[in-house]
């Protein structure tokens, strides 16, 4: 997945895995997944996909500053 924001792009397929966490099984409605990349650039942003009846029911990207990422891959 791609998101452009005005002067930045995040790119699940050239960014770099930091931590991913499944909840539930493949094909189940409430897993969902959450993942931190880092991109070639050294900026932060999570991915989150889920099934119809979890907490992410359509694909979505969001940029992290450094300190908000540190604090997510602490609490997960």
């Amino acid at each position: 997945m791609v998101k452009t924001t005005r002067n930045k792009t995040y790119d699940t397929s050239s960014a770099t895995v930091v931590k991913r966490l499944t909840f539930g099984s493949y094909g189940d409605p409430a897993g969902y997944e959450e993942t931190v990349y880092l991109t070639p650039e050294g900026d932060y942003f999570l991915y989150v996909n889920g099934g119809e009846a979890s907490p992410y029911t359509t694909e979505k990207i969001t940029g992290l500053t450094k300190p908000a990422a540190r604090k997510w891959l602490e609490e997960h």
